[in-house]
């Protein structure tokens, strides 16, 4: 009896642990319907892309990628966005904490009509994870990174947490 309870546990547990990876978090979560670029796609210097931050203010005032529109997530506006992207072939990367907020926002460009939107993977976590550097609201270089939530930081590996 001992046995078949010890395996039921285990069982039901299995789902738990299977969260443990940056890849199965973003499985979990996400569609698909943006290809992904890493960060050190998007690192390289013959990179170009309009960078879009789809995270909340607060979170883009401790920390942003150098450059990158803020455009928000609880109150994105399409036809803002609209407004500073007018060419819909582009090179568009964007990103959020993680990948998943940006995923939704991205879905919405292409959706409008933009034809060369990418999600970052790992969004601006695994940025930082990677030792690129990040931006404040005074544009300069800072360790800080907004984490989020307690349960989401755990995937901030590097840097100052921010909450």
């Amino acid at each position: 009896m001992k046995l078949i309870l010890f395996i039921f546990f285990g069982i039901c547990l299995l789902p738990l642990s299977a969260q443990n990876s940056l890849e199965d978090l973003l499985k979990q979560h996400n569609k698909n319907s943006v290809p992904y670029i890493t960060v050190q796609e998007l690192a390289m210097p013959k990179t170009e892309a309009v960078v879009l931050d789809a995270r909340e203010f607060s979170e883009y005032k401790v920390s942003h990628l150098k450059d990158a529109l803020f455009v928000g997530y609880n109150d994105f506006n399409i036809e803002e966005t609209l407004k500073k992207i007018k060419d819909k072939n582009e090179p568009i990367v964007v990103y959020c904490s993680l990948g998943i907020r940006s995923e939704t926002i991205a879905t919405k460009l292409k959706n409008e009509g933009y034809t060369n939107v990418s999600n970052l993977y790992g969004g601006i976590f695994e940025w930082k994870n990677n030792d690129f550097e990040v931006y404040n609201s005074e544009e300069q270089k800072t360790d800080s990174i907004h984490a989020f939530s307690q349960h989401w930081s755990k995937y901030l590996l590097k840097g100052t947490k921010v909450y």
